[in-house]
C-alpha cells in the first residue's frame, strides 16, 4: 500500500470518503457532493449593532469586579484605561464557591458544580471582528490567557482550563462585543482526554511526538498549509471537522501554553491575527469557535502532546447523523479550504 504526500494512502479525494483524525481517531465523513443540496432556510448573516453594550469602555460599572488587567499606569481597577479585562461571568455555567465532593451513586454519579467561568473582554472599542485588533491587541489578550490559566491551575480542585471564543450567533455568542471565555473544570474534557491517549499511544509505540510528526509531514506535502513562520504554523486538518477548519501549533515541541515568553507571545498575536484575518477575508461575517488545548493542570512537560489552538468556522449546522451517531460531515476538503485561505488578503 502506498501513502501519497497528502497523507494517506491512495488519498485522492472523490465525491465521498472517510478520514480518521490521529489526534483522537474519531472519523469525518468529507462528502463535497452534499455542497451542492438545495436549502430552502436561509439565515443571513446579521449582526445587530449600536445597542447598549457592557463591555464597552467607560461602562465599567455594569460588570462584575475585574480580576485582572492590562491597563495604563496609574488607571485603578474597573475604570477606564484598559486594554483587555478578565472578569468573573456574569452567567456562570460552573461556581468556584461550591463542594466539589462527588456522590458516588451506583448507577446515578453526580458532584456539585464545581469549577470557575470567566470572561475575558479583548478591546475597550467596540470590535465585533477579530481582524478589527491590532497585533498588539492580540498579544494583550494572550497575556491574559496565560495570566489567568496560571492562576486557576493553583486550585487543587480543577484539573483542566479550556479557553475559548465564540464570534457570532450560530458559534452561541450572546455579546457581539469581542470576547473569549476561560471554563476550567474538575475532570478532562473527552476531546482532550483523546488527544492525550492517542498522543501517548503514538509517543509508546514511535519514541516520538504525534503532534510534530504531522506538523512535519504537514509541511512537507504543504497541500493543506494556510501559512508558516520560524515559529507557528496553520494547516487545515487532514480530517477536519467543519470546512475550513484551520489550526496553530507552535513548530517546536511544547505542551504547555502558559510556559510562552511574551516574545512568543507577541509574534503568536501577529500570527493569529493574520490566520484569522484570512479566514474572516474569505468568510464575511461569519461566526466561529476559537479553542485552546493545552496541557492538564497536574502535569509537567510532556513528551507525547502539544498544545494548540482551533478555529472552527460555523457555516453549516449539526443535524441528526451528527448528533446520532458522532461522526462529522464535511462538506469542503480540508486541501481545497487551505488554497482558499492562502488566497486571501
Amino acid at each position: 500500500m502506498t501513502v501519497s504526500s497528502s497523507g494517506g494512502p491512495n488519498d485522492a479525494l472523490a465525491e465521498s470518503q472517510w478520514r480518521r483524525c490521529p489526534f483522537t481517531g474519531r472519523w469525518v465523513v468529507m462528502a463535497q457532493v452534499r455542497a451542492g443540496r438545495p436549502m430552502d432556510f436561509a439565515r443571513p448573516a446579521v449582526r445587530r449593532d449600536g445597542a447598549f453594550c457592557p463591555f464597552c469602555g467607560g461602562n465599567e460599572e455594569f460588570t462584575t469586579a475585574e480580576l485582572a488587567a492590562r491597563r495604563d499606569p496609574a488607571t485603578p481597577a474597573n475604570a477606564p484605561g484598559w486594554r483587555v479585562r478578565a472578569l468573573p461571568n456574569k452567567y456562570p455555567a460552573v461556581l468556584s464557591h461550591v463542594d466539589g465532593t462527588i456522590n458516588d451513586h451506583a448507577l446515578f454519579v453526580s458532584r456539585p458544580g464545581v469549577g470557575v467561568h470567566e470572561v475575558f473582554v479583548e478591546s475597550p472599542e467596540h470590535f465585533t471582528s477579530s481582524s478589527q485588533l491590532s497585533a498588539e491587541q492580540f498579544a494583550d489578550v494572550l497575556w491574559i490567557y496565560r495570566q489567568r490559566l496560571c492562576d486557576v491551575r493553583r486550585d487543587a480542585r480543577l484539573r483542566y482550563g479550556l479557553v475559548f471564543k465564540n464570534v457570532g450567533a450560530l458559534s452561541g455568542a450572546s455579546l457581539e462585543h469581542l470576547h473569549s471565555q476561560l471554563l476550567a473544570t474538575p475532570m478532562l474534557p473527552a476531546t482532550i482526554s483523546d488527544e492525550l491517549a492517542s498522543g501517548a499511544s503514538y509517543y509508546q509505540r514511535q519514541r516520538r511526538c504525534l503532534f510534530c510528526d504531522v506538523i512535519a509531514a504537514e509541511l512537507a506535502a504543504g497541500e493543506r498549509i494556510v501559512a508558516t513562520t520560524d515559529e507557528w504554523v496553520a494547516f487545515c486538518p487532514y480530517a477536519s471537522r467543519f470546512s475550513w477548519e484551520t489550526w496553530i501549533l507552535p513548530r517546536q515541541h511544547q505542551s504547555d501554553f502558559t510556559c510562552l515568553t511574551d516574545g512568543q507571545l507577541g509574534s503568536l498575536g501577529s500570527f493569529l491575527r493574520q490566520i484569522l484575518g484570512q479566514v474572516e477575508a474569505t468568510l464575511p461575517l461569519v461566526s466561529y469557535n476559537y479553542l485552546l488545548h493545552t496541557s492538564p493542570f497536574d502535569t509537567l512537560a510532556l513528551e507525547h502532546y502539544h498544545w494548540h489552538l482551533e478555529i472552527l468556522p460555523r457555516v453549516t449546522s449539526v443535524a441528526g447523523f451528527e448528533w446520532g451517531a458522532g461522526f462529522a460531515i464535511n462538506t469542503l476538503s480540508p486541501e481545497k479550504a487551505a488554497d482558499m485561505l492562502r488566497q486571501a488578503p
